[in-house]
């Protein structure tokens, strides 16, 4: 039995916001542990930040140039584990004070119909249910726009929204479209978010992922969401392969 994730003592922070700091603690990412069901999944006393997407909207890329590790979210969705939840934790000095949660992407047509129905009700029930749930970061190609699975998952999720959860649309492969493109997806994409934030995001050009990475903390520490985590040790730099998921 996975044992339950233990909230962190609170330290002091960083008087002003730094988003390179936000990146440092990002880079804390490692792998937590993985389930098939939701009883699988330990229950966690600190703030909880899903991942959820399209299978082709670069979910993964996303979430290995937020940690600079090249495998982070690729290297837990081995063959055989592609329809698992895998959860990373975060923090310093053998702490947690936040997890990631990496859902399977939905809309893959290689998963027989029983088996995208089963996920889609494992989905909505982590979505509804998971009290740790502090945030949600929906990962979207803007040259698609948002897919009728999206939309439907932002309806499962407004109930929640509107009491106080955390919604972040990031529209990804920034890099694909033009400046005017990027402003026009930027207006739709927030006429679509029922009161959650957009950003553009690029895991191969990096834009996006400093201001992302300081929301994310905020979300984590909204007692000090106006102050940056600890300045960190110098990570090393790791470019993140633009790769499906």
């Amino acid at each position: 039995m996975n044992p339950s994730v233990p909230a962190p003592d609170a330290g002091p922070v960083s008087p002003a916001a730094d988003a390179r700091a936000a990146v440092g603690w990002m880079h804390t990412a490692r792998f937590l542990t993985t389930a098939a069901q939701l009883n699988q999944l330990p229950p966690v006393e600190v703030p909880e930040i899903a991942f959820v997407g399209r299978s082709n909207a670069g979910k993964s890329s996303c979430i290995n140039a937020l940690t600079q590790q090249k495998q982070l979210a690729f290297a837990s969705k081995k063959p055989g584990r592609t329809q698992h939840i895998n959860l990373f934790s975060l923090g310093r000095q053998g702490q947690t004070d936040a997890v990631l949660a990496d859902l399977p992407g939905y809309g893959y047509a290689a998963v027989s119909r029983t088996d995208k129905q089963r996920w889609q009700r494992v989905m909505v029930n982590y979505l509804v249910s998971r009290t740790s749930l502090t945030g949600i970061v929906l990962l979207c190609d803007p040259r698609l726009g948002l897919t009728g699975l999206d939309e439907a998952l932002l309806e499962v999720v407004r109930p929640r929204v509107e009491e106080g959860l955390k919604f972040l649309i990031l529209l990804t492969k920034a890099d694909k479209l033009t400046r005017a493109e990027q402003a026009k997806a930027l207006s739709i994409g927030r006429l679509q978010a029922g009161g959650g934030e957009v950003k553009m995001f690029s895991a191969l050009k990096k834009q996006g992922v400093d201001e992302t990475a300081l929301l994310l903390w905020q979300w984590a520490h909204p007692a000090t969401d106006a102050a940056a985590p600890p300045a960190p040790a110098e990570p090393e730099e790791a470019d993140a392969p633009d790769h499906g998921d």
